[in-house]
């Protein structure tokens, strides 16, 4: 799941622009698997990108929104 369009469409454009030719060869890897259906590239708001949670640090109550999403407990407050 991403929140930017334009990386989305770079996985399903096949043709190499003068633009793209900096993409490092992971985003490569990327597309070829999403051209091969080995997995798909959706569009996700950017309030609710999980991935947050393990890339940038954020205010409590964000960090506590995601860590909800993703199903983690908070030990330390259960009764």
């Amino acid at each position: 799941m991403c929140d930017n369009t334009s990386a989305i469409d770079l996985t399903k454009i096949q043709i190499q622009h003068s633009r793209t030719k900096h993409i490092e060869i992971r985003h490569h890897f990327i597309r070829d698997h999403v051209s091969n259906g080995d997995c798909e590239v959706k569009f996700i708001e950017t309030k609710l990108q999980l991935a947050d949670i393990f890339t940038k640090p954020l205010p409590k109550e964000r960090f506590f929104f995601l860590r909800n999403e993703l199903g983690i407990l908070d030990l330390h407050n259960l009764s």
